[in-house]
């Protein structure tokens, strides 16, 4: 897989992942692909959120992986 088709798959996880973020006052932001590491930044009622590091796990990604099996790991910059 080619850096902009992860990029790309990425995206659509993102997008298939932020409506259940939003709807309870949160939000996620990609802020880079390296290598096998993608760095995001959880953002609106995320950021306090007591379970959000089960939510970036278990939701986020395992949608990424879903879309793009070569990413190894998420992770939140805060």
């Amino acid at each position: 897989m080619t850096a902009e088709e992860t990029l790309e798959n990425v995206e659509k996880a993102l997008s298939e992942i932020r409506p259940f973020l939003e709807s309870d006052g949160g939000n996620i932001k990609l802020l880079s692909i390296e290598d096998t590491i993608v760095k995001v930044q959880l953002q609106g009622a995320c950021i306090g959120c007591s379970v959000n590091q089960m939510t970036l796990k278990n939701g986020v990604e395992a949608t990424i992986k879903k879309y793009a099996p070569n990413i190894e790991e998420v992770i939140n910059v805060e």
